[in-house]
């Protein structure tokens, strides 16, 4: 048996993110990387972003539990996915190869 994890319904897949995105912020704020990533970010998110629609268009996958707020074709939640993940990763990255306060964040 599977848990139910849709206790927040709609907003399940965006409190989520949230969840993740916050850690990836605390992360990085302690690694001084905020704005070295925001940099990648913003850089991969072009990318990411069609790859995001096109499979979403061809039904490569369907997200059930979210706001039903779609922004330039894509759900909300998505768009936010698109940050979280890149940031989350960098976050990782610096925690274990960076020096806490080596940058000018």
């Amino acid at each position: 048996m599977r848990p139910d994890i849709t206790v927040l319904g709609q907003y399940t897949y965006l409190a989520t993110i949230v969840f993740w995105g916050s850690i990836a912020a605390v992360l990085l704020r302690r690694a001084g990387a905020l704005r070295r990533a925001a940099k990648t970010v913003l850089l991969l998110y072009p990318v990411a972003y069609v790859w995001d629609w096109y499979t979403l268009e061809v039904g490569v996958f369907d997200i059930i539990e979210r706001t039903g707020i779609d922004v330039a074709g894509i759900p909300l939640e998505e768009h936010c996915f698109i940050v979280v993940v890149p940031s989350l990763t960098i976050a990782f990255h610096e925690t274990v190869h960076g020096e806490p306060g080596s940058s000018s964040d």
